[in-house]
């Protein structure tokens, strides 16, 4: 099937990520392509670490501003690729590599809309209606703290962002929020042949089976709180009764709560002494009644919630996740994107954001 010279270009592009190693903190590479491309294009691109950005041109203050989004780093390759991670292969319609689909596509598929200026003149082409702010940030993956959150206040005020997550196109809406809890068990040492002691894993046992029980409110977009212990470890040899058993609790907020609602009710419910790394990425979500949504939908496309974290959890603007490709398979052996989900994505960004947009 032959493409739009413009998405010749973003594959061309994406092909050249792919070969790029930008595993999280070490995306400087990719971001040297990234700047160079739009300096290129004569976007005058700034960077901040491995941060990069380029605003629209002319860019009015005075006008709406939609920021469009989508990180540049990878996770590690997992075992069980058949292919080499690194070496883009194109069979048929599907473009292998380690970030084609998350969020390679998403990637290219922003930078190509963010370069045409003529969709975003109204009709007659008196004057751009629309200010745009790309933004190819790092860390991504392990929500760094040099990833968006320290270029936010370098960038001009946003009044909207669109995240080019794989949504399979389909505008999420809402997605939940990640906090990350050790907790650790406190017993008594003691003999393991005598009744003596406290066995500090039976006390983590029983916090383990109340996490189960507990009862949240349920969203109607992602439904209830999650709450899953990854992590264990306890005991040092098989005859002293343990003092203490450390583990982990991956939990998935909803908008219902904040993460610090969370904190505090688990901190109630368990024994265990419990510690948040961090409360910062919480649940986002942007109604269903804000005029990008509407347009989404009045377009036959489908709000939903979606369960995995990204960089809208350190937006303070509105925002929705919009890209190409399929969550599923992120993250996975012989990673892929189809070459007509670039096609169509630019071609629904292009139209989605061809019309004046009103916050």
């Amino acid at each position: 099937m032959t493409y739009s010279p413009q998405t010749q270009e973003a594959v061309s592009l994406l092909r050249r990520l792919i070969a790029t190693p930008s595993v999280s903190r070490d995306e400087g590479a990719a971001a040297d392509l990234i700047f160079q491309f739009l300096k290129e294009k004569d976007a005058h691109p700034q960077r901040l670490g491995n941060n990069v950005w380029a605003l629209s041109e002319p860019f009015d203050p005075a006008r709406p501003t939609i920021l469009l989004n989508a990180h540049i780093d990878t996770v590690k390759p997992v075992s069980g690729w058949q292919r080499d991670p690194f070496t883009p292969v194109l069979e048929g319609d599907r473009l292998y590599g380690l970030g084609s689909n998350d969020c390679g596509g998403g990637v290219v598929s922003l930078l190509e809309v963010f370069i045409a200026p003529l969709p975003f003149l109204p009709t007659g082409g008196e004057s751009q209606h629309t200010n745009l702010v790309f933004l190819a940030s790092a860390e991504e993956e392990v929500s760094g703290g040099k990833g968006i959150e320290s270029v936010r206040d370098r960038l001009p005020r946003i009044d909207f962002a669109i995240v080019g997550e794989p949504t399979g196109m389909q505008p999420a809406v809402a997605e939940k929020g990640l906090m990350v809890v050790d907790a650790v068990a406190h017993g008594q040492a003691g003999h393991a042949a005598r009744n003596e002691g406290v066995n500090a894993i039976d006390i983590a046992v029983a916090d383990i089976l109340r996490l189960r029980d507990l009862q949240w409110t349920v969203s109607p977009l992602l439904g209830p709180v999650k709450t899953t212990v990854t992590i264990i470890s306890a005991g040092t040899q098989h005859n002293v009764i343990p003092d203490s058993c450390q583990f982990t609790i991956d939990v998935r907020s909803n908008e219902c709560y904040t993460n610090e609602q969370i904190f505090e009710r688990l901190c109630h419910e368990l024994q265990s002494e419990l510690k948040a790394r961090s409360f910062r990425l919480s649940s986002s979500s942007i109604p269903t009644e804000h005029p990008f949504v509407q347009r989404c939908i009045a377009r036959g496309m489908k709000p939903f919630g979606s369960p995995t974290l990204s960089d809208q959890a350190l937006m303070p603007w509105p925002s929705l996740k919009l890209g190409p490709g399929d969550s599923s398979r992120s993250h996975t052996a012989d990673e892929y994107i189809l070459l007509s989900e670039i096609d169509a994505a630019i071609r629904l960004y292009t139209d989605l954001l061809s019309a004046p947009f009103t916050p």
